[in-house]
């Protein structure tokens, strides 16, 4: 017997909260709930759900960051339940790999509609989701569920932001990354420019995980574009 799909529920009103899964449990469904995107992306990494409803006015992250963040090692469905009724907001967060938008208030019935369809094109293509979680590159090893990095069985200690910028290019091993796609991944649009601060970053990440920094074999730079990760090492 198949298991109910899990959706996860990332809302900062308890109101909201309880009238979802209320809703959702009684369509045959099973929930998880989160109050705010840093225990939502934590559930999200530990529990694996088949779909998510993530509000965007958030106490900890804005709603738009936990989408970034979830798509550095997750194509999990999500389904935007915002007050923000505003066309740029809508392009913005489907532009960063939100699969719908609704906008509240809004009726349960069209919510299982969206819901439905969305659970159905997760199914569609060959390709199942990725929900990996664990990424390596020669003696260098990232455990996203975990929060967790090491060299050599050597646990290494980063900073979130540190930890982020490791997980997107280990996520893309043997692609260029721009400089742009990084700095607007890990610290937002309003750093899409600050390629002097991604440099400081990549920096420190070197001087943590490379043998020798003057040789660097793990983060390899590619001049006036960007930063990638071989395949093998």
């Amino acid at each position: 017997m198949n298991r109910p799909k899990r959706i996860l529920i990332v809302d900062d009103e308890p109101q909201i909260r309880t009238f979802l899964k209320h809703g959702l449990e009684a369509a045959g469904y099973e929930t998880l709930a989160a109050a705010d995107g840093t225990d939502g992306l934590r559930q999200a990494s530990a529990l694996i759900p088949d779909l998510i409803i993530l509000d965007l006015g958030l106490p900890d992250l804005d709603g738009k960051a936990v989408i970034s963040k979830l798509r550095l090692w997750s194509q999990v469905p999500v389904i935007i339940l915002s007050a923000r009724d505003d066309e740029r907001e809508k392009i913005d967060v489907l532009d960063l790999g939100a699969n719908d938008y609704v906008a509240k208030p809004f009726g349960i019935g069209e919510l299982l509609a969206r819901i439905r369809v969305a659970l159905r094109q997760d199914h569609k293509g060959d390709t199942p989701v990725s929900t990996q979680t664990l990424f390596a590159v020669g003696p260098v090893s990232l455990d996203v569920a975990k929060h967790s990095v090491t060299r050599s069985g050597e646990p290494i200690k980063l900073t979130p932001k540190e930890f982020e910028l490791l997980a997107m290019l280990l996520q893309n091993k043997g692609k260029v990354i721009t400089q742009r796609q990084l700095l607007t991944s890990v610290w937002g649009p309003a750093h899409a420019q600050d390629a002097q601060y991604l440099r400081v970053f990549v920096g420190q990440l070197r001087r943590k995980l490379e043998i020798n920094t003057a040789d660097p074999q793990i983060i390899i730079s590619e001049p006036g574009v960007g930063y990638w990760i071989r395949d093998e090492i």
